[in-house]
């Protein structure tokens, strides 16, 4: 990871666990939380090269982070039987880093990037698409 700042590299796991759970609330806005339902927040370093394969991101490329599960708006009123896992969204710690850094860095940046990863997933969490997203984030000026 050539090229990260000091101030970057030197956020330890533990200290970027805390400020995910920090904005984790705050990213979603309060009238939608209540419906976040059966959803874990977790961290890894980074997506595995067969994932980003799989997703078809182009070499050199990466993501932020990712929503596993079953949206909201697929759930039926089966869902929960027979002791359903819960949805993830994983954020993945370097390359959150890696765009808090060219940003700026310092923590203020890299919590702002945590809050609009964790809002992006979670809106996939609730059965928005790629694009839907993209348009979202569009309108609120973060891309």
């Amino acid at each position: 990871m050539a090229g990260r700042s000091p101030r970057v590299s030197a956020v330890e796991r533990r200290q970027f666990e805390r400020l995910v759970a920090l904005e984790d609330p705050q990213a979603v806005p309060a009238q939608f939380l209540p419906l976040v339902k059966n959803c874990a927040v977790l961290v890894e370093e980074a997506p595995a090269d067969e994932l980003l394969d799989e997703m078809g991101v182009p070499d050199g490329d990466t993501i932020l982070g990712l929503y596993r599960g079953t949206p909201l708006s697929e759930r039926g009123s089966d869902y929960g039987v027979a002791g359903t896992l819960p949805d993830t969204v994983t954020l993945y710690r370097l390359p959150i880093l890696d765009e808090a850094d060219g940003c700026g860095g310092g923590e203020a940046e890299i919590r702002r990037v945590v809050r609009e990863t964790i809002w992006h997933e979670v809106a996939h969490h609730f059965g928005l698409d790629e694009e839907a997203v993209m348009k979202m984030e569009g309108e609120k000026g973060w891309r």
